[in-house]
């Protein structure tokens, strides 16, 4: 087999098992779009929905502590995460505008691994073939219209609705650093802190990727007041994590809210141009509300796509689009057809 070496950025020396996924094996790892992200360039990118939500409700999966990552250990699940990311990548494949691949990776940090029981091996395993997996399926799904940049998807330490005990930014980076490290080894392009409820964790997870040599997307998620969950408003966590990280963030993100929670927080400054995507919730229910429901609110898909037009005609620069709780391929394909022509 082939070893490549070179910083990240580029080549990266090869550390997989050719059998990772049984879909294509790769034998030199290059990151096609780590140097430069095809998103900011402009144009519509799509992303995937509620990966969770639609394997616990839709797909009868049991997840404990929310981990999809634990799929990735057998046929089964390998075959749950494939067709779930083909029914939303091929909507972008099929209309020519460009997707963004996200690992199935949001609990597979070190605190979420040790209490599944992986060892620090098995879970650096799990984030590469994460990965793999996505290099097999994009090298069928790209074309020149149709970008497909493959994300490492990081999700808090803590909880995704509650701040909980707040580290500090080094704290944080030390602890991030171990995901993304893993990932910046493999194929991936980018990362993306989802879920993510407080500016310090976000200063700490953008440094670790700045170490690492990987650009990195930062998606606060917010209240129905539009404020984080620590009741920092978006305009001030922006500013904290950009002053913090010398404008570290590739672009911000809101997810895991209803576009009815955060359409009012991003008026006012152009600061608000830093945020470039949204993947909003199906349901306008509360972080609380979600946290005990027991029954799926995939609310109305053809709505949300329309509210999300409402809102890129006020901030035509957001061009990531997708979803999160409650929303599947069925919301995804509304939210192109709503957007298409902006």
């Amino acid at each position: 087999m082939t070893r490549c070496s070179r910083t990240p950025g580029g080549l990266v020396q090869n550390k997989l098992p050719t059998d990772f996924w049984p879909f294509g094996k790769r034998d030199c790892i290059m990151a096609k779009h780590r140097d430069h992200l095809p998103q900011l360039d402009g144009g519509m990118f799509l992303t995937d929905g509620g990966l969770e939500t639609t394997l616990i409700f839709q797909d009868g999966f049991d997840l404990p502590n929310f981990a999809a990552f634990e799929l990735l250990q057998n046929d089964a699940g390998l075959e749950a995460l494939r067709k779930y990311t083909l029914s939303h990548a091929s909507i972008a494949h099929d209309n020519g505008v460009g997707f963004i691949l996200e690992t199935a990776t949001w609990r597979s940090s070190p605190d979420w691994g040790a209490l599944m029981g992986y060892t620090p091996d098995g879970l650096a395993d799990v984030n590469k073939k994460a990965v793999a997996g996505l290099v097999a399926l994009r090298s069928g799904l790209e074309t020149d219209k149709s970008a497909m940049v493959i994300s490492g998807c990081v999700g808090p330490r803590g909880d995704g609705y509650v701040p909980g005990e707040i580290m500090t930014p080094a704290v944080a980076q030390a602890y991030h650093a171990v995901q993304i490290g893993t990932f910046a080894e493999t194929e991936a392009d980018m990362i993306t802190g989802l879920t993510i409820t407080n500016a310090p964790e976000a200063i700490g997870l953008t440094n670790a990727a700045k170490v690492a040599g990987m650009p990195v997307v930062i998606s606060f998620t917010v209240e129905t007041d539009g404020k984080l969950p620590t009741g920092q408003s978006m305009k001030d966590a922006v500013a904290e994590v950009d002053a913090a990280t010398g404008n570290g963030p590739a672009y911000y993100m809101i997810n895991c809210a209803h576009p009815t929670h955060y359409a009012q927080s991003l008026e006012g400054g152009a600061w608000a141009k830093r945020v470039k995507g949204m993947r909003a919730n199906a349901s306008r229910m509360s972080h609380a509300e979600l946290d005990v429901a027991e029954e799926l609110d995939d609310g109305d898909p053809v709505e949300l796509g329309a509210e999300y037009a409402e809102l890129r005609a006020l901030y035509p620069w957001i061009n990531v689009l997708g979803g999160c709780c409650g929303t599947d391929h069925r919301h995804t394909a509304a939210v192109y057809a709503a957007n298409a022509k902006g």
